[in-house]
């Protein structure tokens, strides 16, 4: 990943996880809580493709797995993210813009099922079963709507800001021949003056300057 994506990712990945802690976590909504870092994960996995989702899922999640309050084993959330971020990049638009909201909203449900869905099962494995006594059904159903009515409000602002940071103006991205023609732009605007009808009116001046020049040593000669 370039550097203006890792920054961009690192910065967005410690914010929402602030937010997530620190804000949402504490309004004690019935069932599971909505997951800003995953919105964030999916937004920047939307614009940089599926290994670019992968490697921000991978960091957003080892950073909620060493957060505190933690409670499981470091590296579940990675997993669930890592895996998430891998297939939300695989339907990046190929044009990079977004026909409809249609798309993006159901990438929004299926990844707050499956994160939940591969928690859970990622906890199974490890003899976690806090799912269990929670209610599957319960965290599957408030997980994603609570995410879909967040969504909105973070996926499209995420993307925004990830594109931006994708046209870098400082990018050479012209050869010698487009430098060239930039060049004389820029001189022709200071100016006000372009170059082809200047050297027109110079040659222009020219050819009557010598007329003129003709016509008065035929009248010398004449007298």
């Amino acid at each position: 990943m370039r550097f203006n994506r890792m920054l961009l990712s690192a910065t967005l990945v410690i914010v929402a996880l602030v937010i997530q802690v620190s804000v949402l976590a504490r309004l004690h909504l019935p069932g599971a809580v909505p997951d800003l870092l995953l919105l964030t994960v999916l937004g920047l996995a939307l614009v940089y493709g599926h290994v670019g989702g992968a490697l921000v899922g991978f960091g957003a999640g080892l950073l909620a797995d060493l957060a505190p309050p933690a409670d499981h084993a470091a590296g579940r959330y990675a997993l669930v993210l890592c895996v998430i971020g891998y297939l939300a990049g695989l339907a990046k638009p190929e044009n990079g813009q977004l026909k409809s909201a249609t798309g993006p909203m159901a990438v929004v449900v299926a990844a707050s099922i499956g994160s939940t869905l591969l928690y859970a099962g990622v906890g199974a494995l490890v003899g976690d079963t806090a799912a269990r006594h929670v209610g599957l059904g319960g965290l599957l159903f408030t997980a994603a709507l609570y995410d879909l009515l967040l969504a909105p409000f973070v996926v499209p602002g995420i993307m925004a800001l990830a594109r931006r940071a994708e046209n870098d103006p400082l990018a050479d991205t012209g050869g010698p021949g487009k430098s060239t023609d930039v060049a004389a732009g820029w001189i022709s605007s200071g100016t006000g003056l372009r170059i082809g009808s200047q050297r027109g009116g110079l040659r222009v001046k020219a050819a009557r300057a010598r007329m003129a020049r003709a016509g008065r040593i035929k009248g010398v000669k004449r007298l």
